[in-house]
């Protein structure tokens, strides 16, 4: 099969959704399919076509970019050559090119394929408002011109403004989840690196500096922690500062990490196998996201994998991971002191919560998603 990706963001950005089509992609690249990521020149160091583990990515110029927000105004010439020359077309919301690439997709004879990562929520500013509401209806064409949409798990479709308008169309797939095992010498280093003591606690985050992932609140959670830990430290995992793209909370939160900045440790972008080393060095990781622009998790799962367990919030398709293994707590969002209580809670009986890779890898298996993602494109391929 031709199988043509639309996202306005792909590697080297890192996002769940970006890493979520990378593995698709990739796998399918792997299973004999001829596969093209159509997503946008975000950076100037980038080139605009290249193959990368047997994807060709193809990058449309950016005009302009407003938040996370591109423009890019040849989109629709460049979207249009790439649909006919593809059987498959698989589009992955939120973006605001969503419902041209669904209308170009339909012009062209093909099924507009959506999956539906999370609901966009962008900065209270005036400007973030209209482009939170023209996305969403941008978004909502686009699910109306749909053939199917692919959601992560049915509680996150049950809660959110756009899935739960599509009940006729919806497939549920949960996402594929990848990392290597952890290595003693990658563990090891990775202490030295951060000169980790005898006897701390270790509390991980593997996400990007944003709002919306609620980093705040795991700073905010330290005096809970050490009313109860005597020693704390909290490891950063993701991009942070300049490098985190769209509005990002570093600057405003200097105060804050001043304040606790023995406790604290950012590490930046890791790669795969570091990440695996990361999880396993953490005693508990946190999933500390504030609202429905989190929809699952996939860091959870990889924490699970390493031996890890997680406290995560209880927001729709987030709690499922913890749910489905038992290998966490559930707390309420945005509240530091009950993410505190809930890392506490877990350290108190750490092993009761762990359980072996395997049983974790069987309900997350990548073949499995991958399958039943090329079954429906099977299904819908153009004649």
């Amino acid at each position: 099969m031709k199988i043509l990706f639309i996202l306005t963001y792909y590697r080297p950005h890192v996002s769940g959704l970006t890493i979520y089509v990378e593995r698709l992609a990739r796998a399918l690249a792997g299973r004999g399919h001829e596969v093209t990521v159509l997503t946008s020149h975000y950076a100037s160091g980038l080139p605009y076509e290249e193959t990368v583990g047997g994807v060709r990515v193809v990058r449309v110029p950016v005009a302009l970019r407003l938040n996370k927000g591109v423009v890019m105004p040849t989109f629709p010439f460049i979207a249009w050559r790439e649909i006919k020359a593809h059987e498959v077309i698989s589009i992955h919301l939120p973006q605001v090119e969503a419902a041209l690439a669904a209308s170009l997709t339909r012009l062209a004879g093909r099924k507009p394929l959506i999956t539906y990562h999370c609901d966009l929520q962008m900065p209270p500013t005036w400007y973030g408002k209209i482009v939170d509401r023209l996305t969403f209806w941008d978004n909502l064409l686009a699910g109306k011109l749909a053939d199917t949409i692919i959601a992560y798990t049915q509680d996150f479709a049950d809660h959110s403004p756009f899935l739960s308008r599509f009940g006729t169309k919806l497939q549920v797939i949960l996402p594929p989840v990848v990392i290597p095992e952890p290595t003693a010498v990658g563990i090891a280093a990775l202490r030295r690196r951060v000169d980790l003591q005898d006897g701390q606690h270790v509390i991980g985050f593997a996400a990007r500096f944003a709002y919306e992932k609620g980093a705040n609140y795991l700073i905010r959670a330290i005096p809970t922690l050490l009313h109860s830990l005597s020693n704390v430290r909290v490891l950063f995992a993701g991009p942070y500062g300049k490098d985190v793209i769209g509005e990002s909370i570093w600057q405003d939160l200097q105060p804050l990490i001043e304040q606790y900045r023995p406790h604290l440790t950012f590490l930046g972008t890791l790669n795969p196998g570091q990440m695996a080393d990361f999880f396993a060095l953490c005693d508990v990781v946190t999933v500390a996201s504030i609202n429905n622009t989190e929809s699952f998790g996939l860091v959870q799962v990889e924490a699970f994998m390493c031996g890890t367990p997680v406290v995560a919030t209880d927001l729709p398709g987030v709690r499922q991971p913890v749910r489905m293994t038992g290998m966490g707590e559930i707390v309420l969002p945005a509240d530091a002191e009950a993410l505190g209580r809930g890392i506490v809670k877990v350290l108190a009986a750490r092993d009761h919560y762990v359980r072996s890779r395997p049983e974790i890898a069987r309900l997350f298996d990548l073949e499995r998603c991958v399958s039943e993602y090329e079954r429906l494109f099977e299904q819908k391929r153009a004649g």
